[in-house]
């Protein structure tokens, strides 16, 4: 059968692609935000870019992004996905916590910019009530798809104000499907809207919110240890994509916005043993459909318009930043925020937002709001995102915050924020359950890590705060706190996952102390190579114990038995490191003060004669 190629349906793809190579890292490289990029890249090769060049040089045609509109539907998957991440790091019990920032500052805030906006669009652009109320709203959002990756490009997110950007960003999240629910009851003119509309055009999209939680609370959670128990990758993020996106199209089929059912899937898995691993599963797709996301609006930007009205279009623009900063900058101080919180918070969430796209697109669709002013405010919107990278960097630098504004937010960072300083337990079979029993004993936080999902249910029952996943990765080890962790320690009996870990967590932190289980004298000797601080050998643990119960059983005193044991075990150890103890010096770690001099002539105990050294050759420099 005889099949033509069409390179019009490989163009975009490759185009984003193509994009997406030159763009990350081109723009890593220069410190900056590779949503500025995608963003520039789509306004250069969109219709009004390349698109118009390509009138006189017809070659271009094979560099321009023809279709925006079919681009954008895979594109809106970009926000969806997002979501789902914010409400994987949320929480339930997070979202109480950040319930006076969430509830209180955001919906002062939603409010505040609305009718702000509101009376200044009617006045000042003579448009309708109806309209003009659907614009502030539109207009008091802000970018959850630019300002997020921003701070945390520049580690700001666990900081005062990338907590209290977090929580305004939420609170607008949640208002956009009620928003959406009014569009169609407004008209062109501004018709009122009765209480009872609202309540049936609610009503259902409330229940359907309410059998999206339920179901999600009966189903996840079983569905993933499923899934864990097969152990094959591929079916894993199967079923990450299936959650992700059926919940955004459930929610979208029952009348809500699709990136508030991903939103609700993402916080009622946040809570199960599966968490890290799926935020480590979803990561790369949430950074691909962002870009497509940022290339597709830039490449809906009309140049062409912004050069027949300038100063009309930048003048908007400029007062919608001036305006919200203000607005935002005096409702932080209003609530006992620190000046330069504010500033920065201000700075942030000054810019228009995604969702704005979303709800004025809406509004023209349902002839609420006109063409041409439609497009004009996505112009602006357009241009204070592109904005929001240079005033982020501008935020960080003109303003510090006192640490007393930090100490005032601390208890709203995530998990593995407010309880740094863990040891990390990779494995809890029988050793590693013996290790956090001392830990816990001890009141040492540790967090545990484990590939049996069996195992890691029964352990989250007894109150063992574990996850889920592959630890020989060093995305998740990143996830659960690998960082800010106070040690590693490695349990697997499996040799080959052991060295994995160590080489990964060594790499990201030489300075880490790594406690690692070995198989055998050669086993442990080949992780000193790898970086560990100390390998516990099986059997000449195994050795050790079996010795200090013989001699206890035979009568030698405890004493003597427990000295000989430590002084043999810390000869193995100095025994098996490939160079010495010359590591250990250079990172400035002593050794036991029990270690001594081997050539200093002494008398032996009886214990210490039966526990003497094995008759092995030592190693040759």
């Amino acid at each position: 059968m005889e099949q033509s190629f069409h390179w019009e349906n490989y163009r975009e793809p490759l185009i984003f692609l193509m994009t997406a190579g030159l763009v990350v890292p081109l723009f890593r490289r220069l410190r900056m935000s590779p949503v500025l990029g995608f963003l520039i890249a789509g306004a250069l090769l969109g219709p009004s870019g390349v698109g118009r060049l390509a009138q006189t040089w017809p070659w271009l045609r094979y560099l321009m992004i023809g279709d925006v509109e079919k681009a954008a539907h895979l594109a809106e998957f970009g926000v969806v996905f997002l979501l789902f991440m914010i409400g994987l790091e949320l929480s339930w019990e997070r979202l109480v916590r950040m319930r006076r920032l969430v509830f209180g500052l955001g919906a002062a805030q939603v409010a505040a910019s609305t009718i702000v906006l509101t009376v200044f669009i009617a006045l000042w652009l003579d448009m309708p009530i109806g309209p003009a109320l659907l614009s502030g709203a539109a207009l008091a959002m802000s970018s959850t798809a630019i300002v997020i990756p921003v701070l945390s490009e520049r580690k700001r997110l666990n900081r005062a104000a990338g907590r209290t950007s977090f929580a305004i960003l939420l609170f607008q999240d949640l208002m956009v499907a009620p928003l959406l629910f009014v569009i169609p009851l407004l008209d062109s003119r501004g018709a009122a809207v009765s209480g009872l509309q609202l309540f049936w055009a609610w009503a259902p999209a409330v229940a359907a919110l309410f059998v999206l939680v339920v179901g999600g609370r009966i189903l996840l959670r079983p569905l993933f240890h499923l899934v864990a128990a097969a152990r094959s990758t591929e079916l894993f993020v199967a079923a990450c994509l299936l959650v992700v996106v059926g919940a955004s199209v459930a929610s979208a089929a029952a009348g809500l916005s699709m990136g508030l059912g991903a939103f609700v899937a993402g916080l009622l898995l946040a809570e199960t043993e599966f968490r890290r691993e799926i935020e480590v599963t979803i990561a790369p797709f949430q950074g691909l459909l962002l870009g497509l996301f940022f290339l597709t609006t830039g490449a809906a930007l009309d140049i062409g318009r912004i050069f027949q009205a300038p100063l009309t279009i930048l003048g908007v623009a400029f007062g919608l930043i001036a305006v919200k900063a203000g607005i935002i900058y005096a409702l932080a101080r209003a609530f006992r925020l620190g000046a330069p919180v504010a500033g920065e918070v201000s700075l942030l969430l000054a810019p228009g937002g995604e969702f704005a796209f979303l709800m004025i697109g809406a509004a023209i669709a349902a002839h609420v709001m006109p063409w041409v002013e439609g497009v004009d405010l996505m112009i602006v919107v357009t241009l204070t995102m592109i904005a929001i990278p240079f005033l982020g960097a501008f935020a960080a630098k003109v303003t510090a915050a006192r640490p007393r504004d930090e100490a005032q937010f601390a208890h709203l960072a995530p998990g593995a924020v407010v309880a740094d300083n863990r040891v990390i337990v990779v494995g809890f079979g029988r050793v590693g359950r013996l290790v956090s029993e001392l830990l816990t004993r001890h009141d040492i936080p540790f967090i545990a890590v484990d590939g049996a999902a069996q195992l890691v249910s029964q352990a989250r029952e007894d109150g063992v705060e574990i996850y889920w996943g592959n630890a020989a990765r060093a995305d998740f080890l990143s996830r659960v706190g690998l960082s800010t962790a106070r040690a590693l320690v490695v349990t697997m009996d499996a040799p080959q996952a052991v060295e994995e870990v160590v080489t990964i967590a060594h790499a990201a932190r030489p300075e880490l102390t790594i406690v690692a289980r070995a198989r055998d004298a050669e086993h442990a000797t080949h992780l000193y190579e790898l970086g560990v601080t100390d390998a516990i050998p099986e059997t000449i643990e195994a050795s050790l114990q079996l010795a200090e119960a013989l001699l206890v059983d035979i009568g030698v005193p405890m004493g003597f038995v427990i000295a000989s044991i430590h002084e043999k075990r810390d000869e193995y150890r100095k025994f098996l490191q490939p160079h010495g103890d010359r590591r250990r010096e250079k990172r400035g770690i002593k050794m036991s003060t029990r270690v001594r001099d081997m050539n200093k002539p002494k008398k032996q105990s009886e214990a210490q004669q039966i526990a003497s050294p094995p008759q092995t050759e030592e190693p040759q420099a």
